[in-house]
């Protein structure tokens, strides 16, 4: 009765055990999708159910489905740190499949000011969720057309961030490649050399050894009787102390066709080809005497436990390939006598480029102290002979040039335009005391000027300096300064250096009343007023003199706060119009929109009020501009004392003093009182002096010496 019920109560038992150990493992795996996989991971791989230990030799961290390895996750930081146009890195977190494909991507920070306080930080994500899907090996052209050519792929850019996007494109890129070629199978380091694959002769194993494409290790005992005791008992320990000889090994790279078809017979070398997957690599390892590179307890496919390979100071995984064990070696000629011979795989993805020099190792094990083991590398440098090689056509058409370099390239239009009219700038203002009395002449060339300035260099070439330029540099100078930040926008980079030049001879007029393309626009407002015939609102003057001040604090402010937190500091530089209306072209949050009318609303009624009582910028080159070298504004006796008419009507920011001299701090060098004054229809002096009485001149003139 007692085994007939077992019989019949043993399957339903079973069945609640099993489902009981269900019931217990669930849970597991359900508080691990909700505890240990953080939520930044879980939306780049929704499938995951855990994350592996990160990785000790590269800052990634696996992630699985179960037992199934799903891919990577990482930040750009620790692979790359290529500035942005903020002079800040972008941190990308990157999740990459096992064949390379980008599972997603997530900004983790930046302070890229056109995403953190312009375009919004959803067009940064817009772009960045391109590259979702696409494989690493893609070469990748941002904003590019898509006839440029067929083996590329092409994704949108960010008007108004062409610099930032390109950056953030590198960082992903180049931080992709480096776990790719470190961690996926069937990723090489790019090399501008390949292995000629028309170069064979038929060698001799001497031969092959002689010529260096075989290469031998020889370490004597003399070389051992000189490194500290535990060495010497630890090397005494594998072969005996009396042998001259410690250790002797071959290596060669059996996989290339100069080595692999003179030592192997065809059907082996075939063989050897049948055993790799594209890219890898096979050296062969031989230990003819003494030490070897491998233990008695040596596990096939396993990596040597003697034997290191490394290359530019990275280690290599070498595995045995385990090519002997089902087959007896069968060379083609006649080959030493070993004690070992194994057959090494180096992947893909180890990063070994045999046409560099590379470090093979035979590792000695030692203990230096009780209960601690180490080890004594003796280091043998491999370099195969140049005629191996030919140069890669491919990579040289794909060498990387510097990402400033390219946009210079890009850009060649704007900056060539731009430099012209630097040029025509310059002489304009070289030649001004010649040109002056042609009233209509220098009024055509200043509206000319104006619109230039508005349109090109500001709305089409973003050419519109900022406050935030200033104190980046400042910045930079205290934390390490690279010109290669200023470098990625080649119109901006060109007018900085015109406008830090031209600072300290001719004053901050030059940028602030000709380069400026905020302050065209404001210039603009004040025509349209005066065609509008709209009344103006005059300052007085000890008002004036107060509110000046004004954009000086702004200017201390700002940078003593960037010095705290840049980020900050960016945030308050929205004081300036600038991005709204120059960068951005009004298209924004309206509280930005409506800042930057009002201004512009003001201009109307108050000349070019925004430059003369608020703007920072204008502030730091007024500092570094107060003193010019040439003071090119010419001024008569009579200026001030008694004709106060270009003081009063000519100078519409009020830079003309009570006495009749220029303050150079707050002048925009437009030129109306130099054109006033050379033009006799215009100066009140010369029509006051051609209706002189005689008796009233020595009342108010000095009697001239003609």
């Amino acid at each position: 009765m007692l085994p007939y019920f077992v019989m019949l109560k043993a399957p339903l038992l079973l069945c609640i055990l099993f489902c009981l150990s269900v019931a217990a493992v669930t849970p597991v795996f359900g508080q691990s999708d909700a505890t240990d996989i953080p939520e930044e991971v879980h939306r780049i791989f929704p499938t995951a159910t855990r994350i592996g230990t990160a990785h000790t030799d590269i800052n990634v961290t696996p992630v699985y489905q179960l037992q199934q390895l799903l891919g990577y996750i990482f930040e750009s930081n620790d692979f790359v740190d290529f500035i942005g146009f903020s002079g800040k890195p972008v941190n990308v977190l990157i999740g990459l499949d096992p064949q390379g494909n980008f599972a997603d991507l997530a900004i983790k920070k930046h302070s890229e000011p056109i995403f953190l306080h312009g375009l919004g930080e959803q067009s940064l994500r817009d772009f960045i969720a391109q590259y979702k899907s696409h494989n690493v090996k893609e070469r990748f052209v941002v904003g590019g057309k898509s006839h440029v050519g067929k083996n590329a792929t092409y994704f949108d850019g960010v008007t108004k961030a062409t610099v930032s996007v390109l950056v953030i494109n590198d960082t992903i890129v180049t931080s992709a490649l480096a776990v790719a070629r470190a961690k996926l199978d069937g990723f090489v380091v790019p090399s501008t050399q390949i292995i000629n694959p028309d170069f064979f002769e038929t060698l001799t194993f001497t031969q092959l050894l002689e010529q260096g494409y075989i290469q031998k290790q020889t370490i004597y005992r003399n070389e051992i009787n000189s490194l500290p005791s535990e060495i010497i008992d630890a090397a005494n320990s594998f072969t005996d102390p009396e042998d001259n000889l410690f250790s002797e090994h071959y290596f060669g790279f059996l996989s290339l066709p100069i080595v692999g078809k003179n030592l192997l017979t065809n059907d082996e070398y075939a063989r050897l080809q049948e055993s790799l997957k594209p890219g890898e690599v096979a050296l062969f390892v031989m230990n003819t005497q003494g030490f070897s590179f491998v233990s008695d307890e040596f596990i096939p496919q396993t990596a040597p436990e003697f034997f290191r390979l490394s290359q530019s100071a990275f280690t290599i995984d070498a595995r045995d390939l385990d090519f002997y064990s089902f087959y007896d070696p069968s060379f083609a000629q006649t080959m030493p006598e070993f004690k070992v011979l194994k057959v090494l795989r180096i992947k893909s993805q180890g990063g070994l480029s045999l046409d560099q020099e590379m470090d093979i190792s035979i590792s000695l094990p030692y203990s230096p102290r009780f209960m601690e083991q180490d080890e004594h590398l003796f280091t043998h440098t491999f370099v195969l002979p140049s005629k191996l090689f030919m140069e890669n056509p491919e990579a040289q058409q794909s060498v990387d040039i510097p990402l400033w370099q390219q946009l210079w390239q890009s850009r060649w239009l704007e900056l060539g335009v731009t430099l012209v009219y630097l040029l025509a700038l310059s002489l304009f203002f070289g030649f001004q005391r010649k040109l002056m009395k042609y009233t209509r002449l220098v009024h055509v060339v200043r509206g000319a000027s104006l619109l230039f300035v508005l349109f090109f260099i500001g709305f089409y070439a973003q050419g519109q300096l900022s406050v935030v330029n200033i104190y980046t540099l400042l910045l930079d100078l205290v934390d390490g300064f690279s010109v290669e930040v200023y470098l990625l926008d080649p119109v901006i980079f060109v007018l900085w250096c015109f406008v830090f030049v031209s600072l300290f001879i001719v004053g901050r007029g030059l940028y602030c009343g000709w380069l400026c393309p905020f302050g065209a626009l404001q210039e603009i407002m004040a025509v349209v007023a005066q065609k509008l015939k709209i009344r103006q609102i005059r300052i007085k003057p000890q008002h004036h003199k107060h509110a000046q001040k004004i954009k000086y604090v702004v200017l201390i402010g700002l940078v003593a706060i960037s010095f705290y937190s840049l980020t900050v500091a960016e945030k308050l530089a929205e004081i300036e119009p600038f991005k709204t209306s120059i960068t951005l072209h009004f298209v924004r949050y309206w509280p930005f929109v409506l800042y930057a009318l009002l201004l512009l609303g003001l201009s109307l009624k108050i000349h070019k009020v925004y430059c003369r009582y608020l703007c920072p910028l204008g502030a730091g080159l007024a500092i570094l501009g107060r003193f010019p070298l040439v003071k090119i504004l010419e001024r008569r006796k009579e200026c001030g004392s008694p004709c106060q008419l270009c003081k009063q009507k000519k100078c519409g920011v009020d830079a003309i003093e009570k006495d009749g001299s220029i303050d150079y701090a707050e002048c925009v060098q437009c030129f109306e009182c130099v054109v006033t004054l050379d033009n006799p229809n215009l100066c009140k002096i010369d029509k006051y002096k051609k209706n002189k009485v005689p008796t009233r001149v020595k009342n108010f003139y000095p009697v001239s010496a003609e």
